[in-house]
């Protein structure tokens, strides 16, 4: 599956949502949307929420119903072994539309389901009562539910361990008895209740599972994905499965990827209707399925169309032998899977007892697969500017992340990946409204609403085709990305399935200006780029340099560029993004120097004070050393706009720099190797003098801070030699004067030496540097 485009965090403003939830409800997982869109109700923990969502972009409270159990009925489920805050509240499994006025909501109530019925208008209680069959007892067992003119279809367990599967309906009407499973035979196998949903025109209900795959003889259970059939008009047999369905059959999908084994599990399942005008039977099931033997995340979308189900329910079905308890293919009984089935004989409905799995397997119509382990699906069919149809896909990530995925014939795109929450939820709802653009995802700490697209996002042209959304195009007329309803088709620039925007985009190119970036010499310049496609792939040009230097500038994986700034690094710097041949510039900075007044009293601020870390007692500190102006004969680059002091040292000369200005400038560099220098660093206390030079000089190599360091180690070394040396040379003398000298004498040889000590100083300093008494 191809990368997708653009990435958002849950607080991104860019692609906002929308969230709802209140300090004193958990558990909002089971939602329902009305017919209308405008209010969506909601199963929590203890209460029922009807919510307002008239508008796309806001979520507020309507009315909230309190249903949690009794003291009673918690103390009997904590007696039976149960956790009375985790396990004994009311988990609302079910909430379904009974008519246009009342809802009727189904939960495990303490581990003792109930359900109740709730006037809609004022979201209050009417009647309830115990709900065996209707729904789980433990609240982390999945089923499924569907109201059809008000009967109750459920797939659920039956008992308190979760051990007795059972597809029953229930408030049957015209005097009909609510029928069920024939429990005398096995089956379903450890199933796992995923979906439902009724034939558009038909007469049949389906209901898709995951279940233990009995006709395979395996070390290990094999787990197989199902789809099974009950007729809804179903009354059972007369003497032979009375209150049973007769029409209970069940097959195999095959979800396989091209040179992939099958998906085995079936996560979840949205049911697709056909685009009006065309046949029920063109009804599409998406199914998420996951492998049974995968130990890295991976999944398979795929679709089922209704017509090839209904196909494996009208061809040849296995039947359970009794001797060997192995099933077997029958041909010839045409009976088999049919409705009406009430006033059969016994001896077919004895058959239709024992065979109850089709020969024929439920093949995919369309499967795609992906290295992200996804949870539950929603779809949705549009029309682009073209006139072309697209399924667009919404699949939701454990970890909290959506993909919005489109289907295209060269391959499924996705289009973008949207934190919806953070941090892993234990169950998870979608619901999805087409007509008014919103996405409902029903989590355990509150409702977020995700619009369906966000065409602004997309900045240029070449990004909003390039992003292949059907939902979006560039308007030409408005030059912005815009959304497609209401707009003139022949104003929309869109190209879904191309695999070029150049040709699109040549009347709609906007120019970007270049950003200015005034930083002073030696300072960290990061330049950010933001990467407008997952697909793209970005790169800098300058109009100094058309390759830039790997020594000088370093790339990020973020796609910023750093490097020192300096004489030769000033100038224009183009991040370009490329894409399916074509390029685009994304971000363009004028990189200056910065400017500003000369204080010529700064001068003073550039004196190094150098001092040995330890003396003699009789040995006096050196004196400072300051830099004096340069000979007029000795040419300069200077910069009459920069601030700091122009005075600096040739090429060639030792420089002194202080211990604390290497270590800066030493700090400057590695935050540049390391992609540290997010910005523009403190400059050191004085210019580097390679900034300075002539183009001439700069383009020589240059010494290091470490060699200068030990060229001033050196001077000092010396210095202190001298010192050394000449106040053991005054000392003997001295000694000698008290014993043969005259003071006079003494006196005369101790300016002698402290003449020689100026002079070797003066020697030592170096041309550029003046002794100061």
């Amino acid at each position: 599956m191809t990368a997708g485009v653009f990435c958002f965090s849950s607080d991104s403003t860019d692609r906002p949502l929308f969230h709802f939830s209140l300090p004193d409800v958990s558990n909002t997982t089971t939602l329902l949307l009305s017919e209308d869109s405008s209010t969506l109700y909601v199963g929590a923990r203890d209460a029922v929420l009807s919510l307002d969502v008239s508008r796309s972009d806001v979520i507020s409270l309507k009315k909230k119903v309190r249903w949690s159990p009794s003291v009673e009925d918690t103390i009997s489920c904590a007696t039976k072994g149960k956790d009375p805050q985790v396990d004994c509240p009311n988990f609302v499994h079910d909430v379904q539309a009974l008519n246009s006025t009342h809802l009727y909501v189904c939960g495990s109530y303490g581990y003792n389901p109930h359900q109740a019925f709730i006037d809609m208008e004022r979201l209050t209680v009417v009647r309830q009562d115990g709900a065996k069959g209707r729904c789980p007892y433990s609240p982390l067992e999945r089923s499924s539910a569907v109201i059809i003119d008000e009967e109750l279809f459920t797939a659920t367990t039956t008992d308190f361990m979760g051990r007795k599967p059972q597809i029953s309906r229930y408030l049957s009407k015209d005097g009909r008895p609510d029928v069920s499973l024939d429990s005398s035979v096995s089956l379903l196998d450890e199933p796992t209740f995923v979906s439902s949903s009724p034939d558009p025109a038909g007469q049949k209900l389906y209901f898709f599972f995951t279940e233990v795959g009995k006709e395979f003889s395996f070390v290990n259970d094999l787990r197989i994905p199902r789809v099974a059939q009950v007729c809804k008009n179903d009354v059972g047999g007369q003497r032979t499965l009375q209150k049973k369905w007769t029409s209970f059959a069940k097959s195999s999908l095959l979800c396989q990827p091209p040179n992939q084994p099958p998906f085995t599990i079936l996560e979840d399942v949205f049911t697709l209707q056909p685009p009006e005008g065309a046949d029920s039977s063109e009804t599409l099931f998406y199914g998420v399925f996951s492998s049974q033997w995968s130990r890295r995340p991976e999944s398979a979308v795929c679709s089922f169309r209704l017509q090839d189900i209904k196909d494996a329910f009208t061809g040849s079905f296995m039947t359970l032998e009794k001797e060997t308890n192995v099933l077997k293919s029958i041909p010839g009984r045409n009976y088999l899977g049919k409705c009406g089935l009430a006033k059969s004989s016994d001896s077919q409905l004895s058959e239709v007892k024992r065979s109850y799995l089709t020969s024929k397997r439920v093949k995919q119509h369309h499967c795609i697969s992906s290295e992200q382990k996804y949870s539950r699906v929603a779809v949705m069919r549009t029309q682009a500017a073209g006139g072309k149809q697209y399924n667009i896909l919404f699949l939701l990530k454990d970890s909290g992340f959506l993909h919005k995925v489109v289907s295209l014939d060269q391959g499924p795109r996705v289009i973008e990946e949207i934190q919806v929450f953070r941090g892993p939820q234990l169950v998870k709802s979608l619901v999805l409204s087409p007509s008014k653009g919103v996405l409902y995802v029903g989590t355990s700490e509150g409702v977020t609403a995700v619009p369906v697209a966000r065409c602004s996002v997309y900045r240029s042209c070449r990004q909003c085709i390039l992003a292949r959304d059907p939902l979006c195009g560039w308007s030409r007329t408005r030059r912005t990305c815009t959304g497609l309803d209401g707009s003139d088709s022949d104003d929309i620039v869109q190209n879904v399935e191309g695999s070029g925007s150049e040709d699109e985009c040549l009347q709609s190119t906007q120019i970007l200006e270049d950003q200015d970036v005034f930083v002073q010499l030696n300072e960290a310049v990061k330049l950010p780029c933001q990467n407008p496609s997952g697909l793209a792939r970005l790169s800098w040009r300058s109009t100094q340099e058309p390759v830039l230097s790997e020594r000088l500038f370093i790339q990020a994986a973020d796609g910023s560029l750093s490097f020192l700034a300096s004489g030769g690094t000033f100038g224009t710097y183009r991040c370009e993004a490329e894409e399916d041949g074509g390029r685009e510039v994304v971000a363009s900075y004028s990189v200056r120097q910065a400017a500003g007044p000369r204080h010529q009293s700064e001068l003073q601020k550039n004196s190094v004070s150098l001092k040995p870390e330890e003396h003699s007692e009789n040995v006096e500190e050196p004196a400072v050393v300051q830099v004096s102006e340069r000979p007029k004969d000795e040419t300069l680059m200077t910069n009459e706009d920069d601030p700091r002091p122009t005075t600096t040292f040739k090429a060639d000369p030792e420089r002194l720099v202080t211990s604390a200005e290497a270590a800066t400038s030493s700090r400057t560099m590695d935050s540049i190797h390391d992609g540290s220098g997010s910005g523009a660093l403190a400059p050191t206390s004085r210019k580097d003098s390679r900034s300075m030079m002539r183009p001439a000089e700069e383009a020589a190599p240059q010494r290091s801070y470490h060699s200068e360091l030990v060229v001033v180690s050196l001077l000092l070394a010396v210095c202190i030699l001298v010192l050394a040396v000449g106040s053991v040379h005054i000392w003997k003398q001295r000694r000698t004067g008290s014993r043969t000298g005259s003071p006079s004498v003494l006196e005369d040889e101790s300016k002698a030496g402290t003449h020689l000590y100026d002079v070797s100083a003066v020697e030592e300093a170096g041309p550029d540097q003046t002794i100061l008494p």
